[in-house]
């Protein structure tokens, strides 16, 4: 059995923005707020931090921030993945040797790679990689799928710890958990699937969610642990109007609208993604009202 990196609920956090850059001081009160709210983990500058669109510059001094703002209190996961597998490499030895405590590895997007070259690619990293690596199967933004099999094969490599998976297939999942054993830990990247992946053996989730609700995301994987199934059942559902509206359009703009109305960053972001569309807006803050979080 390989070292479990967290266990509960790791924020995605997002990366506060403005005209001139990354607004640091926003990012460092938000890292302390998700602290003190009681957060497992924090994933920095993955999907929902607009790795995509930040220079190489930022996305390094980014991950060096939160690594030095955190200060060991939660573990930090860096996102280091590309589909440039020399890049991925080289913000992953960044990332280690800032003091990061382990990879968020995304499947290489837009090439629509092969099985192999799959196996290939997260091999390269991990061989690179002095920290815990976690793979991030997310289909529906990268265009491949990284097949049970296939993770079944990584699950052997030392630093292969552990996959967020956001594909939204429970049966794809089962069938990791049933291949892969203890070899390799499960977290959903999906916030209205969190108890049934825990139900699975999950050992948590890397969540968007818990941008607005730290607190309550990581009850949530609490209650559950305790034996508190029907508890955390509850609360899965009782979030489930907000989860969707925070996914209603493409992921990071709901939440950065809902992390703005919090005071927590300017709703800015970069092209290709823009603010979100008034009227739901409007929806998700109304839902947020409703929660007691504005």
């Amino acid at each position: 059995m390989k070292n479990t990196v967290f266990t509960g609920a790791a924020t995605a956090i997002i990366t506060p923005l403005n005209e001139r850059g990354v607004d640091y001081e926003k990012f460092g009160a938000l890292i302390e707020w998700q602290i003190k709210e009681g957060i497992d983990a924090i994933v920095a500058v993955g999907t929902t931090g607009e790795g995509s669109t930040l220079t190489d510059a930022e996305h390094k001094e980014a991950i060096r921030f939160c690594v030095e703002k955190v200060a060991g209190r939660v573990p930090v996961i860096a996102g280091t993945g590309s589909n440039d597998i020399a890049y991925a490499i080289e913000l992953t030895e960044y990332a280690c040797k800032v003091g990061a405590d382990a990879m968020l590895l995304v499947t290489p997007y837009y090439n629509k790679a092969t099985q192999e070259g799959l196996y290939q690619s997260f091999t390269a990293i991990a061989n690179a990689s002095t920290k815990p690596c976690i793979l991030y199967n997310v289909p529906s933004r990268t265009g491949c799928n990284l097949l049970p099999e296939t993770l079944a094969r990584l699950a052997k490599h030392p630093n292969i710890v552990a996959v967020k998976e956001a594909s939204g297939n429970i049966s794809q999942i089962a069938k990791v958990a049933a291949l892969c054993g203890d070899e390799i830990d499960i977290y959903s990247g999906n916030d209205d699937q969190i108890v049934p992946v825990l139900s699975l053996g999950g050992k948590g989730v890397i969540s968007v969610l818990s941008n607005i609700m730290p607190k309550e995301t990581s009850l949530m994987c609490k209650k559950y642990f305790e034996g508190d199934v029907a508890g955390a059942c509850k609360m899965q559902l009782d979030y489930l109007n907000l989860v969707d509206l925070l996914f209603c359009e493409v992921n990071p703009i709901p939440v950065k609208a809902a992390c703005a109305a919090m005071g927590f960053c300017e709703n800015y972001l970069r092209l290709p993604l823009t603010p979100m569309a008034k009227q739901n807006e409007e929806k998700l803050l109304a839902e947020m009202k409703k929660h007691n979080l504005i």
